[in-house]
């Protein structure tokens, strides 16, 4: 469990990112505790995705520093940036599970492009993991016989095979039923807590993502807009998060894409009533 005494595993200082013109980071500050459930909320493109891909080294910041474990990926060599990913677990959005493999082999992977183990201890190794998501009884299924929550099960046993200290999510909970989500979000605590490790938890799923998260930030405009505690966010005088946590369709961000023209004046009715739309 979180423990204020533990320190930062992840710090985060005035990162500026990118796309083209488009500033999609600007100016994030963030600090995750070590054994900290963290989650990442906001809006659909709000740049969720892509401070996991920061945090993990498949993207270079365009300014401020991004540090894991009092690394910066950024600045790694190759050799040092793949020793920090092995320390890594990432659950993908749709699970990404190689489709001509079985399950077994799926979430072997990692064991066998990282390490020579004995067949027989990568065996007991990867039975361990599916047992602690309930699927060892599937291992020799392919992908394509699994539901989508066995599917994202499978893939949450292949993101700690190798016991990371940070693991990321980057939607975990998208396209599942009621039951699946609860299964996930159990399993994203449990395993947590039982690695002892940290966890990003990138979602649109208030309610699934604060029942486990020890605190959340989230973005807006480039920006963190509030963060805290799931009780302290709930209480934020920001009118962007309080929109976002509520799901209206209009406030600052507005339903109406903005138009030099009403939209009467484009269908040729000019002001009615003396009204502007």
């Amino acid at each position: 469990m979180w423990s204020v005494a533990a320190g930062d595993l992840i710090e985060i200082e005035q990162l500026r990112f990118s796309r083209g013109s488009h500033r999609v980071l600007d100016g994030i500050d963030l600090r995750v505790p070590r054994g900290a459930v963290a989650a990442i909320l906001g809006a659909s493109g709000g740049g969720k995705t892509t401070l996991l891909n920061l945090i993990a080294g498949t993207l270079r910041p365009d300014a401020g520093r991004v540090r894991v474990q009092g690394q910066e990926p950024s600045k790694l060599d190759r050799a040092g940036l793949f020793a920090l990913r092995r320390s890594m677990g990432m659950l993908f959005q749709h699970s990404a599970l190689f489709t001509d493999l079985s399950v077994f082999e799926n979430v072997a992977f990692p064991l066998r492009r990282h390490f020579r183990l004995p067949e027989s201890l990568l065996r007991k190794l990867v039975l361990m993991k599916l047992e602690a998501v309930g699927l060892r009884g599937a291992a020799e299924l392919g992908p394509g016989e699994l539901s989508g929550g066995m599917g994202r099960r499978v893939a949450l046993a292949r993101a700690v095979v190798m016991d990371p200290i940070l693991i990321l999510y980057d939607e975990p909970f998208t396209g599942l039923d009621p039951i699946s989500v609860g299964i996930i979000a159990t399993l994203i605590r449990r395993l947590n807590d039982a690695l002892g490790a940290t966890s990003i938890v990138v979602s649109h799923d208030i309610d699934e993502t604060f029942a486990i998260a020890d605190l959340g930030f989230i973005l807006g405009g480039g920006k963190i807009i509030a963060h805290g505690t799931p009780a302290e966010l709930r209480a934020s005088d920001s009118p962007l998060a309080q929109q976002f946590l509520s799901g209206r369709p209009d406030g600052p961000v507005p339903f109406h894409y903005p138009s030099n023209q009403s939209f009467l004046e484009v269908m040729g009715l000019g002001k009615l009533g003396g009204v502007r739309p």
